[in-house]
């Protein structure tokens, strides 16, 4: 937390030195989103060092805002909130709120990482909507520089979901051809499948019933349904063409 106070007498200068700091509210709300190991906060927060979110999380702890939890016979540790943490829900809560419908969708959906938004994806899609059996899902992103531009996402009946960024040759159900902000802005509700695949900015390909039912097993964010949120703008272009897996 700040060293040196801002001066001011009013209340809101002591909020902010409480949880100003870059990454405070991130980590404080995804460990309400039900993180509570350091590897699993910091892959949720995103691009956030493991040495300033050791920082983070022993600052707030001196803060009284969270209580590390250390199991010695199993030799975890968790995090949790305390109740003047919890306090801070509706202040969270009204802040992303206000994000959806102030925040240019451009603005909002750019820098996404890849790797960490695909992995809120395995975290979040309805399970219970996919087929009774293996499900591959091959999503390739067009504006990935980076070295992974493929994932996929593997549904087996009874485990848990796996993104992995290679995988043995396998049958793929569904191809999806997109790019970063159009994924990230059906999460968000910046969008809609209908209206991405018609701006072009989203092809789909393979098995009909993953298709038809995308809308149901696909994740959405809890603020997906704000009133007056900021839509992606709408720019048509040509449709991509899906390319083969390798």
């Amino acid at each position: 937390m700040p060293s040196k106070p801002y001066g001011s007498i009013c209340a809101l200068s002591k909020g902010c030195a409480l949880i100003e700091p870059r990454w405070t509210l991130l980590i404080l709300n995804q460990i309400w989103n039900g993180y509570t190991h350091f590897s699993d906060i910091r892959r949720a927060v995103g691009n956030i060092s493991p040495g300033v979110l050791s920082k983070r999380l022993e600052e707030l702890k001196d803060a009284g805002l969270i209580e590390r939890i250390e199991d010695a016979g199993k030799g975890t540790v968790d995090y949790v909130r305390t109740q003047k943490a919890i306090d801070l829900e509706p202040i969270m809560d009204a802040l992303s709120i206000w994000a959806q419908r102030n925040i240019d969708a451009d603005i909002a959906l750019a820098e996404s990482d890849l790797s960490q938004m695909m992995w809120a994806f395995q975290k979040h899609i309805k399970r219970e909507a996919l087929p009774a059996r293996r499900v591959v899902i091959r999503c390739h992103f067009s504006d990935e520089s980076g070295p992974y531009p493929n994932y996929w996402l593997v549904a087996d009946p009874g485990a848990e979901i796996e993104v992995c960024v290679s995988i043995p040759d396998v049958d793929i159900d569904l191809y999806v051809e997109t790019t970063k902000p159009s994924w990230h802005a059906l999460f968000l509700g910046r969008s809609t499948i209908a209206r991405e695949i018609e701006a072009g900015r989203l092809y789909l390909t393979g098995d009909a019933l993953l298709v038809r039912t995308m809308p149901n097993w696909l994740p959405r964010s809890s603020y997906a349904d704000v009133d007056g949120i900021q839509m992606l703008a709408f720019s048509a272009t040509s449709t991509p063409t899906p390319t083969s897996a390798p």
